[in-house]
């Protein structure tokens, strides 16, 4: 009955934070347990050849906002912006806080959801501009948010405060809600521990109200950007991790960084794989929540994470044998920085236990909805006239998600570029470039997709056509300045 209601999918995009290519069960993983997650790869698709927009947070966010990869989008990197200071209890911290914002001038996904008659909620991490900025969630689309404007902010999971925007609850623009449980203690050193206010969990609270308001007549976009599995790594003591500090004995700590905001950390890897495991509990709701409304045969649900695993706050990529599979970590242009776990699942429409090594990035995402939703001609219809250049860069993998191989376009390339490491990368096939500081590399993922053999040297001809993709696809940027390959 509710297809006929409503022709249009609706969408839920689950986004994690800082977790690796292998942290899942369903992609390898031995010593955490998602089984939700793996219940979604079953009765979905996996794709083994996806990539974030970037190796860091704010820039790969900007890529599936945008629909740029990151030689044209605005935000390129973490740059942050803090000012001023105001009083929590104890506890001083920035009047101001966030990112770079996204250019107002060029279109995101939230306000094409919106313009296509989607209603609009995002609950986690927004990393899009800092409080106040010309971009922010009530200024470009998004109906109900509900978490971190900016994403220093997140390394507490008890923080001072959160921000919220609700025209429910009569705000008119971004606000800040206080934590008045947890501002009674410090947010640094022994007494931060009796802190109640666990920010992931309230998200997800504040996630799943807005999705049990939603009903079959009215399409809905939900972009749940949870904040798990990144430092700091801290969360309740329950079951969950007390299934994990049975299975680690003689687990590592980690002993603070306060220049960071991560608190000193008793048995990392107990925390680390709790994280994720909570974070599986959370999908898990999700779709519980779907089905008991009646809502899931017509919701598109894809989780994804926004870049590779991460080493800050005491996390330990080696010991869960991340590294192992895909050389680089966060921050690394090389395959461990950037190819992520990406599952989609919609009943009757996606081919059940399907793998697909379809090579897709982040700035895919944007054509992808709006061909479901049926809006072929994004570009012409999204183009802002008035800029001299406006850059979109994806291909929509709807006929992949659809079981259609035979009519998915595919990418002559992808491209990726971050000048906080001064990397550069272009895959091209199976061949991909890494220029390190104007250095170039090159390997042949078919044979070597681990990256050790630098083939640069055997193959000059494909070294210097790959450098003339950079030269194409770079637009210089004077806040994001990189060298461009030699």
């Amino acid at each position: 009955m509710q297809a006929q209601q409503n022709s249009k999918p609706n969408i839920i995009f689950i986004l994690c934070d800082d977790m690796g290519y292998g942290d899942l069960a369903c992609y390898g993983q031995k010593y955490i347990k998602t089984p939700n997650l793996d219940k979604m790869a079953s009765e979905g698709m996996l794709f083994t050849q996806a990539y974030a927009g970037s190796p860091v947070s704010a820039p790969s966010r900007a890529s599936l906002m945008t629909g740029q990869h990151t030689g044209h989008t605005e935000v390129r990197g973490n740059k942050e912006y803090w000012s001023g200071q105001v009083q929590y209890g104890r506890n001083t911290d920035y009047a101001v806080a966030g990112q770079h914002p996204y250019d107002p001038d060029h279109v995101i996904l939230p306000e094409i959801m919106k313009d296509l008659g989607y209603t609009t909620g995002m609950f986690g991490k927004w990393a899009g501009g800092y409080e106040g900025s010309v971009s922010t969630p009530d200024k470009r689309g998004v109906d109900e948010y509900y978490g971190f404007i900016c994403q220093f902010q997140a390394h507490l999971y008890y923080p001072n405060f959160l921000n919220r925007y609700s025209k429910a609850l009569g705000d008119t623009g971004v606000v800040r809600v206080v934590m008045d449980e947890n501002i009674k203690y410090p947010m640094l050193g022994s007494e931060y521990g009796r802190r109640p206010q666990y920010s992931a969990r309230m998200i997800h609270e504040k996630a799943m109200e807005w999705l049990d308001k939603q009903t079959a007549d009215q399409p809905f976009y939900g972009f749940f950007t949870y904040t798990l599995p990144h430092a700091e790594l801290v969360q309740p003591g329950d079951s969950i991790l007390d299934y994990y500090l049975e299975q680690f004995k003689n687990d590592k700590n980690f002993k603070g960084a306060d220049g960071s905001r991560y608190n000193a950390v008793a048995n990392v890897h107990a925390q680390f794989a709790a994280m994720i495991t909570r974070l599986d509990s959370y999908v898990g709701e999700i779709m519980q929540k779907l089905e008991e409304k009646g809502l899931a045969e017509n919701t598109l649900v894809i989780f994804s994470s926004d870049n590779g695993p991460h080493e800050e706050g005491g996390a330990d990529p080696s010991f869960f044998g991340r590294d192992g599979k895909l050389r680089g970590l966060k921050r690394s242009c090389h395959e461990g920085g950037i190819r992520v776990p990406f599952i989609a699942k919609w009943p009757g429409k996606i081919p059940a236990g399907a793998v697909n090594d379809h090579q897709i990035a982040f700035y895919d995402i944007m054509p992808t909805f709006c061909d479901l939703a049926g809006e072929k001609n994004y570009k012409k219809k999204y183009t802002n006239k008035d800029k001299a250049q406006d850059y979109f860069d994806g291909i929509s993998f709807a006929p992949t998600l659809l079981g259609k191989d035979k009519k998915q376009k595919k990418h002559p390339y992808l491209y990726w570029e971050f000048n906080e490491t001064q990397q550069i990368a272009v895959r091209k096939g199976d061949w991909k470039l890494i220029v390190k500081s104007g250095k170039s590399e090159l390997y042949d993922l078919a044979t070597d997709v681990h990256e050790d053999h630098n083939v640069a040297d055997q193959h000059p001809e494909i070294v210097a056509e790959l450098k003339e993709i950079v030269r194409k696809e770079h637009v210089d940027s004077p806040i994001f300045p990189i060298k461009l390959p030699e």
